[in-house]
């Protein structure tokens, strides 16, 4: 007989629009996360040096009622050997810790190591986002563990997205929460809609953070295909929290611009792997699929190159290595040899 089963989305059970902005991010620009998982831990990891993995993030686990319940995480990272915890949070939650000691405890018995009749469980260091705080809200969230004979401390630090100018956000390199950066200014959306003078100013606030993007981009320190990323998330949390609010959500969006949630570079990248599956159909085996893509990817390549991409960010977009793409190269000339 089958288990009944149940699912929980994210941390509070409500899948919401910031969420699928965070799990896009993550999913999409992996590196952007280093920042500030160093700028949280204290760690010194460095972009495109040190490689983000994103582990399995659902976990199973029987409930009271005898029904198999399914926690999904926002993430599970794995940085240098490490494993990193975060969950994005747009509103206060008084059970956060519980819910984030239940998913630690879920990864540290993953990846138990056994010695005999001794299990080892590292815990992830893990953090919760906050997209909304106030005075009140916490730096650290905590639970005071008891076991015979000595206690120890679980501690979680809170991220507070609204804490962090727009000069901090790029003094730091924390361009990931680039996009959550309107919730600093949710308070004043009623006076931004009916103050021109004030509306301008957020408007510039904006512009600056635009012209900061291109301007990394122009001097090689953020490809193309995140900066662009950034910046339709940007416009995607924008109309979500600014939904009642047009003229705010209106001039701010122009300046961020872009689609949502589907945007050019993606767009170029998506196309690839279709017409990748597509010809891996055509040979008619696995094998021929894995082929199929890889020379899809390749093809991607050169199209961003003639759309005037340049060579770092077509290889960025594609996730094809220079070494992938010279034997790719090498094997269609031994083939045009052959043939």
């Amino acid at each position: 007989m089958e288990p009944n089963t149940k699912k929980t989305e994210g941390t509070c059970g409500i899948n919401t629009p910031y969420d699928d902005v965070f799990r896009t991010l993550l999913n999409d620009c992996p590196d952007l996360i280093i920042p500030v998982i160093n700028n949280t831990f204290g760690t010194n990891f460095v972009m495109g040096r040190d490689k983000v993995t994103q582990n399995n993030n659902e976990f199973f686990f029987t409930g009271e009622d005898g029904s198999q319940d399914r926690m999904i995480s926002d993430s599970h990272l794995t940085i240098g050997g490490r494993h990193f915890h975060i969950e994005c949070q747009s509103t206060s939650d008084g059970n956060m810790v519980v819910r984030m000691f239940e998913y630690d405890v879920q990864i540290a018995m993953r990846h138990a190591e056994k010695k005999r009749a001794r299990y080892t469980v590292k815990f992830p260091q893990s953090a919760v986002l906050y997209l909304r705080s106030t005075r009140n809200t916490p730096d650290y969230m905590e639970i005071c563990i008891q076991v015979p004979g000595d206690s120890c401390l679980y501690q979680v630090p809170v991220i507070k997205a609204k804490e962090f100018s727009a000069e901090e956000l790029f003094e730091k390199k924390l361009y990931f929460l680039i996009p959550f950066h309107i919730f600093r200014y949710e308070a004043h959306f009623a006076e931004y809609e009916k103050d021109e003078a004030r509306l301008s100013e957020l408007q510039q606030i904006f512009v600056g953070i635009r012209e900061q993007l291109e301007n990394l981009g122009k001097g090689k320190k953020l490809n193309e295909y995140d900066g662009q990323t950034i910046l339709d998330m940007s416009k995607n949390v924008i109309q979500h929290i600014a939904a009642n609010y047009a003229r705010t959500s209106e001039r701010i969006g122009e300046v961020m611009g872009g689609k949502i949630l589907d945007y050019p570079a993606k767009e170029i990248r998506n196309m690839g792997r279709k017409e990748g599956r597509r010809e891996g159909r055509r040979e008619g085996r696995k094998e021929g699929i894995r082929i199929g893509e890889e020379k899809g990817r390749i093809q991607v390549y050169w199209n961003m190159l003639k759309l005037g991409f340049s060579q770092k960010d077509a290889l960025a977009a594609t996730g094809l290595t220079e070494q992938e793409l010279s034997q790719a190269q090498t094997e269609e000339e031994d083939f045009s040899e052959e043939e």
